[in-house]
């Protein structure tokens, strides 16, 4: 099981003004989250609630669906290419980056096992898409739109530029290029699915995009590139297990959860640092900026009382961010949480010889880049320490997709019991549609035109 580390935010070691009287805080606070994790779970199967993503590592159906079809397709297609912004691009891309070897879209085929490259256009950068489909060949890519409502312009008007073009280059066979992750029964590009006959996946019901990554919606990109998504799933499932457990003292997102809800509440620490210390988890932190703040972010509490709370996510990525953050978290504000993700069994080992001996640098001869890497984390979190900086830190024994998979569950769940805590709604986003409202009265789309009225007159 994944490791978590908290001893960098006890006041043993920071100090009462910065850090937490940890055992005295589980034991304050054992029954309230022994409560919100039975409530959790036995909410998860109710419609409306929003928690059938407790459910999806169980999703036996959707892992066979995924690679039957990806068994029937293997060989066809060079380049995935997968259109989706938010919670429908950034797990998928975290998982990829993760799992898939570096620089995967530049081996040779046969490095890749002729397995195809993947993209995510997750922008409508016209610079972006219009360099991509230049060097794409789309007759050989397979394009998965994901969108569960169908009405995402930013995904939509991407699909129709590309839809366009295929059907330019392919004539009416373009529909084996596409594949739809979508709503099951309602929406436009369910509708749009229907009739142009498009194979498509779905996205459950009471499934957040932020929270979609172990439905299709990251799946099926997944298999199509040869993850193991079954040892994915088991990781998950195995963490559903541990989380289960109501004793604070044995749940690591419950322990995660409260330590962020009371250094933001209690230390005014309201900034949450994620930093892996592994380039392959660096979209990790993308992830998981998306969850915390769209989760943790609100204006009001369950009780309509106006609140305006939620910790701040920032991304780092160990060791690069030690020369351009660090300095601000140690001798800065001290207002921050710093998550540490640490790797301890790396892919593949990188000697550094025994060279320049006669100068400063001779130390480093003979050690390997790992040991360095990780002796800069550790290094790094007990400088923190020693300037009162709280931190924690997560363990993975190595990258592989059981330990990714427990990573984002936990911190899914985790997340979810912070937003217990904090007592509000962690599954809407009422702060994102305003200006999802507005761009589509500023693009002309029919029942929008009073808001485009309003829009007009303050924007001049």
């Amino acid at each position: 099981m994944i490791e978590f580390d908290y001893r960098n935010v006890s006041a043993e070691i920071l100090g009462e003004e910065n850090g937490l009287n940890i055992e005295e805080e589980f034991n304050n606070y054992n029954d309230r989250i022994a409560r919100i994790i039975n409530e959790l779970n036995s909410k998860k199967d109710k419609p409306g609630q929003w928690l059938q993503w407790m459910n999806l590592g169980y999703s036996e159906e959707t892992v066979w669906l995924v690679k039957e079809y990806a068994a029937m397709i293997n060989g066809r297609f060079d380049n995935i290419l997968v259109l989706g912004i938010g919670g429908s691009a950034l797990g998928g891309y975290a998982v990829c980056e993760a799992l898939l070897k570096p620089y995967w879209n530049l081996l040779t085929p046969e490095q890749r096992n002729n397995l195809p490259r993947i993209f995510f256009l997750d922008n409508i950068d016209p610079d972006q898409i219009n360099s991509l489909l230049d060097i794409l060949d789309l007759k050989k890519t397979l394009v998965n739109v994901i969108t569960k409502s169908g009405s995402t312009a930013e995904t939509m008007s991407q699909f129709m530029i590309i839809k366009n073009r295929l059907q330019e280059e392919i004539g009416d066979n373009y529909t084996r290029n596409i594949v739809a992750t979508t709503d099951q029964n309602s929406g436009i590009l369910r509708q749009i699915s229907n009739e142009e006959g498009y194979k498509t996946f779905v996205i459950p019901d009471d499934v957040g995009g932020r929270f979609s990554v172990f439905s299709a919606v990251g799946l099926l990109p997944f298999a199509l590139v040869g993850i193991n998504i079954e040892e994915l799933m088991q990781g998950i499932k195995d963490m559903d297990l541990a989380l289960k457990n109501t004793d604070i003292r044995h749940n690591i997102a419950a322990q995660n959860a409260l330590i962020h809800y009371l250094m933001d509440s209690q230390k005014g620490k309201n900034m949450t640092v994620m930093m892996p210390y592994s380039s392959r988890l660096k979209y990790i932190s993308d992830w998981f900026v998306q969850l915390w703040a769209e989760s943790l972010g609100k204006e009001y509490n369950r009780n309509g009382e106006k609140v305006n709370i939620g910790p701040t996510p920032i991304k780092a990525l160990g060791a690069t961010d030690q020369h351009s953050q660090i300095q601000l978290y140690n001798e800065g504000p001290n207002n921050k949480i710093i998550n540490f993700i640490r790797v301890k069994e790396f892919d593949t080992t990188l000697d550094i010889p025994k060279i320049f001996e006669y100068t400063g640098i001779g130390y480093l001869g003979g050690k390997t880049i790992n040991s360095l890497l990780n002796a800069e984390a550790d290094a790094t979190r007990v400088a923190l320490a020693d300037y009162q900086r709280p931190n924690v830190t997560i363990t993975l024994e190595k990258i592989n997709p059981y330990n990714i998979g427990q990573l984002l569950y936990m911190l899914e769940v985790q997340t979810a019991i912070a937003g217990e805590l904090y007592n509000i709604n962690t599954f809407n986003q009422p702060g994102v549609e305003q200006a999802k409202n507005y761009t589509y009265a500023l693009m002309g789309r029919a029942g929008y035109e009073e808001s485009a009225q309003d829009l007009q007159a303050k924007m001049h």
